[in-house]
Protein backbone atom coordinates (compact mmCIF):
# COMPACT_ATOMS: atom_id res chain seq x y z
CA UNK A 1 0.00 0.00 0.00
CA UNK A 2 0.93 3.48 -0.94
CA UNK A 3 2.00 5.61 1.63
CA UNK A 4 -1.01 8.37 2.37
CA UNK A 5 -0.51 12.18 3.15
CA UNK A 6 0.39 13.38 6.60
CA UNK A 7 -1.96 15.69 8.14
CA UNK A 8 0.39 18.66 7.04
CA UNK A 9 0.75 17.40 3.41
CA UNK A 10 -2.64 17.87 3.67
CA UNK A 11 -2.61 21.01 5.03
CA UNK A 12 -0.04 22.11 2.21
CA UNK A 13 -2.45 20.99 -0.17
CA UNK A 14 -5.16 22.08 0.81
CA UNK A 15 -3.43 26.14 0.46
CA UNK A 16 -2.81 24.84 -2.80
CA UNK A 17 -5.49 23.98 -4.44
CA UNK A 18 -7.73 26.64 -2.80
CA UNK A 19 -5.46 29.26 -4.00
CA UNK A 20 -5.53 27.19 -7.63
CA UNK A 21 -9.14 27.58 -7.39
CA UNK A 22 -9.22 30.85 -6.55
CA UNK A 23 -6.94 31.88 -9.62
CA UNK A 24 -8.85 29.57 -12.12
CA UNK A 25 -12.17 31.85 -11.15
CA UNK A 26 -10.43 34.90 -11.44
CA UNK A 27 -9.13 34.01 -14.47
CA UNK A 28 -12.23 32.93 -15.96
CA UNK A 29 -14.50 36.14 -14.90
CA UNK A 30 -11.87 38.30 -16.01
CA UNK A 31 -12.06 36.39 -19.77
CA UNK A 32 -15.68 36.17 -19.23
CA UNK A 33 -15.97 39.87 -18.83
CA UNK A 34 -13.42 40.71 -22.22
CA UNK A 35 -15.08 38.40 -24.30
CA UNK A 36 -18.36 36.82 -25.85
CA UNK A 37 -19.40 34.53 -23.74
CA UNK A 38 -20.28 32.12 -26.44
CA UNK A 39 -18.91 30.38 -29.66
CA UNK A 40 -14.80 30.49 -29.96
CA UNK A 41 -14.04 33.35 -28.00
CA UNK A 42 -16.12 31.99 -25.26
CA UNK A 43 -14.69 28.94 -24.66
CA UNK A 44 -11.38 29.97 -22.96
CA UNK A 45 -12.84 31.17 -19.93
CA UNK A 46 -15.72 28.12 -19.79
CA UNK A 47 -12.67 26.18 -19.60
CA UNK A 48 -10.89 27.90 -16.67
CA UNK A 49 -14.29 27.59 -15.38
CA UNK A 50 -14.52 23.61 -15.56
CA UNK A 51 -10.69 23.85 -14.41
CA UNK A 52 -11.76 25.23 -11.09
CA UNK A 53 -14.55 23.09 -10.91
CA UNK A 54 -12.34 19.90 -11.62
CA UNK A 55 -9.87 21.19 -8.60
CA UNK A 56 -13.15 21.77 -6.28
CA UNK A 57 -14.29 18.23 -6.79
CA UNK A 58 -10.57 17.12 -5.71
CA UNK A 59 -10.93 19.05 -3.25
CA UNK A 60 -14.23 17.40 -1.99
CA UNK A 61 -12.55 13.83 -2.56
CA UNK A 62 -9.25 15.08 -0.54
CA UNK A 63 -11.63 16.09 2.55
CA UNK A 64 -13.15 12.64 2.77
CA UNK A 65 -10.02 11.27 3.00
CA UNK A 66 -8.45 13.57 5.35
CA UNK A 67 -10.98 12.60 7.85
CA UNK A 68 -10.56 8.84 6.83
CA UNK A 69 -7.34 9.05 7.44
CA UNK A 70 -6.66 11.45 10.31
CA UNK A 71 -9.85 11.83 12.06
CA UNK A 72 -8.91 13.11 15.09
CA UNK A 73 -7.07 16.15 13.24
CA UNK A 74 -9.60 16.69 10.83
CA UNK A 75 -10.90 20.19 9.55
CA UNK A 76 -13.38 21.42 7.07
CA UNK A 77 -11.19 24.08 7.08
CA UNK A 78 -8.73 22.21 5.44
CA UNK A 79 -9.72 21.53 1.72
CA UNK A 80 -12.73 23.77 2.19
CA UNK A 81 -13.68 27.58 1.89
CA UNK A 82 -12.83 30.10 -1.19
CA UNK A 83 -10.67 32.79 -1.82
CA UNK A 84 -6.97 33.52 -2.09
CA UNK A 85 -5.36 32.05 0.79
CA UNK A 86 -1.50 32.52 0.05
Amino acid sequence: MKPRLTFEEHVEMGVALRSLDYELLERSVVLANAYPRSGPPGEPAQLLAEASETIRKARRMLEDALYEEHPRLADTSVYGGTGEVR
